[in-house]
């Protein structure tokens, strides 16, 4: 997969060689049942009739891949004292990919279209040996590619690639978005991810009817978006797609071709690079994650070398902090530290904490998964004043506090209540004009 200047105009073409080239992603929801492929298969075929040469990258039908997974866990539990082998729970999750790539290349065919199946080690999709959550290392397009300029459609399993062994490999979950990306950089060519909304909004619809869908989203607003809860597109498959500056389209599954077998025109949202944004806006987007808890260190010793400690502990273990703030301890000669991490690993670093107390040095840790993150984001807080003064008087007026916060060039998070989350995110969205028509 190697480095491209790939180039663009405003509808998220590539010019140059492959222009016509065109990958096409279909997640869970749009691979659901038989009828859902079937639409699936119009659409592709309405591309092909359009001019592209298209590469179709296949999720599992919705819930199937929750259901293997199920599986391996029984399979473990059925052969006690056998450790549950990380290579061969891949051959088994990797298979709901299998079924439907294979589905619509069928139905692909029984409307008279070229197209066949190709697995992720016969292009190769080249992964790393981490089974369960591997990395793609390189993906040659040269095999694929010809198949395309010669007229056939390729359908994709998503989530899987190969090892360096020869072993079937998955991504982890949400892989097929970042499957879809690396095919599309090894192609040239850009990526119209298909699925349940027709686009990136300014905040959850559920949450704010007034929120409004975007037609342009930096690769970095989308990258802050997708880590703070915001979850059309996978953080992996974003990093990738602005790594090989791949323009990418969230586009909705449920557009039918007309009677011609015309798509509509494309809507949706492009994620691109920021100069492709002309107007600039301040803020882009409102996001929360509930998926958060709070863990609070009270008495720990104030030695310069404790929290250094802590957190070597916690990267050792694999646990993901984000948040941190340090505050004066009531007992002298010591501080309380409090930090955040997703709810799934909040009791694996309790426990870790509990462990190793008396070496830490801390009287007492408390948990809280009552709490929320609400995010503001924006590529204009590079260039604007008074976002923070906006956010933090947005919700003083109402009543919301907030107990931690983290920034970065391009955002702003706050940990609060749990119970003030979509008050917060509503108040936000109206407070940065994000409801404006």
């Amino acid at each position: 997969m190697q480095d491209r200047d790939f180039r663009h105009d405003d509808a998220g073409t590539m010019t140059g060689r492959a222009a016509k080239r065109l990958v096409m992603k279909f997640g869970g929801t749009s691979m659901g049942d038989l009828e859902r492929i079937r639409r699936a298969a119009r659409i592709v075929a309405a591309e092909v009739r359009a001019g592209h040469s298209v590469a179709v990258v296949v999720s599992a039908m919705a819930g199937k891949t929750n259901e293997l997974v199920a599986w391996t866990d029984g399979a473990g539990a059925a052969a006690p004292g056998l450790p549950l082998s990380d290579d061969e729970y891949d051959v088994v999750v990797a298979s709901g990919e299998q079924v439907t790539s294979g589905l619509l290349a069928l139905t692909l065919r029984n409307m008279g279209l070229n197209a066949r199946s190709w697995m992720g080690w016969q292009i190769p999709i080249l992964t790393d040996e981490d089974h369960a959550r591997a990395r793609i290392v390189d993906v040659p397009g040269e095999v694929l590619g010809a198949a395309l300029d010669a007229g056939e459609i390729a359908v994709v399993p998503g989530f899987q690639g190969v090892s360096p062994s020869g072993r079937i490999t998955t991504l982890g979950r949400g892989g097929s978005d970042t499957s879809a990306v690396a095919v599309a950089a090894a192609l040239g060519c850009p990526c119209d991810i298909y699925t349940d909304v027709d686009g990136v909004y300014t905040t959850d619809p559920r949450i704010e009817s007034r929120a409004r869908r975007l037609e342009k989203v930096s690769y970095e607003e989308m990258l802050e978006m997708a880590s703070l809860g915001a979850k059309v597109l996978q953080t992996r498959s974003v990093e990738l797609a602005m790594a090989k500056q791949v323009p990418v389209r969230v586009l909705s599954s449920f557009i039918e071709p007309d009677e011609h077998g015309v798509l509509p025109a494309k809507s949706g949202t492009l994620i691109c690079d920021e100069e492709e944004i002309v107007e600039k806006r301040i803020v882009s987007g409102v996001t929360m994650s509930r998926d958060e808890a709070r863990i609070t260190l009270l008495g720990l010793s104030d030695r310069v070398d404790a929290p250094a400690d802590v957190f070597t502990r916690l990267a050792e273990a694999s646990v993901n902090v984000d948040m941190i703030v340090q505050s004066q301890a009531r007992t002298e000669g010591a501080v309380n530290l409090t930090f955040t991490t997703g709810r799934r690993d909040a009791a694996r670093a309790a426990d870790l904490m509990r462990a190793h107390q008396a070496d830490i040095g801390f009287e007492e840790i408390r948990v809280d998964e009552d709490v929320a993150k609400v995010s503001v984001v924006g590529v204009g807080m590079r260039s604007h004043a008074g976002v923070a003064q906006t956010m933090f008087r947005a919700l003083a007026d109402k009543g919301v506090k907030f107990q931690a916060i983290s920034t970065s060039e391009i955002k702003i998070s706050v940990l609060i209540d749990a119970a003030y989350a979509e008050l917060a995110v509503r108040a936000l969205h109206s407070a940065y004009g994000l409801d404006a028509v």
